[in-house]
C-alpha cells in the first residue's frame, strides 16, 4: 500500500508499526494543531492557563472512556498547542474486531452497468475507517469534538493531519513518558512545539 496512488498521488508513508494492530496496549500520543497555532491556552509561570476550547478538550480527554469504554487516559497534558497523553486500549473490551471487512471488488468502468455500484464519498471513507486501529478511532473521536466546538464557535481550527504515537513497550519508558507529562508545562520555553 505505501507505493499505490491515491487522486494521482503518492501516500505517505504509515508511521504505524506493521507488526502491531493497535487493538490493544499503552501509547504515548502526541497531537498538534495546524502550524502549531495556539488555540488551548498559554503558559503561565510553568503552568497551563485553557482558553475554553482547551477547556473542552481537556473535559473530552478526560471523559473519553464515557465515549469509548476500551481506552483509558489516565494522564495526559494540554499545551498551547498541542496534547501529550498515555492510553491505554483493553483488548478485552474492544467492541469487535477491526480490518476484517472485505472491500469491494467491483471495477469501476465509468459505463452505465458498473455505474450501479459506485461508492459515495462516505461510503469510501467508512470503508477505509474500517482499517483503523481503536487507538485512532479514539483520538479521531476526540479531535472530531474538538473540531465541531471550533465550528459552532466560529474559531478558524485545524488539527495536524495525523498524530505521533509510540508503543510503550516496558515500564522505563513509562516512567520516562510519565515525567515528560507531568513537567511539560514546567518546560515550555525549551519545548520543540513552542515557535514564539
Amino acid at each position: 500500500m505505501p507505493d499505490e496512488k491515491f487522486q494521482n498521488k503518492y501516500r505517505i508513508k504509515s508511521a504505524r508499526a506493521y507488526w502491531h494492530d493497535y487493538g490493544g496496549g499503552a501509547y504515548f500520543i502526541t497531537v498538534c494543531t495546524k502550524d502549531h497555532k495556539h488555540f488551548f491556552g498559554k503558559i503561565d509561570n510553568a503552568v497551563i492557563q485553557l482558553s475554553p476550547m482547551g477547556q473542552f478538550l481537556y473535559e473530552n480527554i478526560q471523559n473519553v472512556t464515557s465515549h469509548y469504554p476500551y481506552a483509558e487516559i489516565q494522564l495526559f497534558v494540554v499545551m498551547p498547542n498541542h496534547w501529550h497523553a498515555i492510553v491505554f486500549i483493553d483488548e478485552n473490551k474492544i467492541p469487535y474486531m477491526r480490518g476484517n471487512v472485505t472491500t469491494c471488488n467491483i471495477v469501476e468502468t465509468g459505463r452505465a452497468p458498473s455505474l450501479q455500484y459506485h461508492l459515495s464519498i462516505n461510503e469510501k471513507m467508512q470503508r477505509i475507517d474500517s482499517f483503523k486501529g481503536w487507538l485512532s478511532v479514539t483520538i479521531g473521536g476526540i479531535k472530531s469534538s474538538v473540531t465541531q466546538f471550533a465550528h459552532k464557535n466560529n474559531i478558524d481550527f485545524t488539527w495536524q493531519t495525523r498524530f505521533h504515537d509510540r508503543i510503550i513497550r516496558n515500564q522505563n519508558e513509562f516512567d520516562r513518558i510519565t515525567d515528560y507529562i507531568e513537567n511539560n508545562p514546567a518546560r515550555w520555553h525549551t519545548d520543540c512545539f513552542n515557535k514564539k
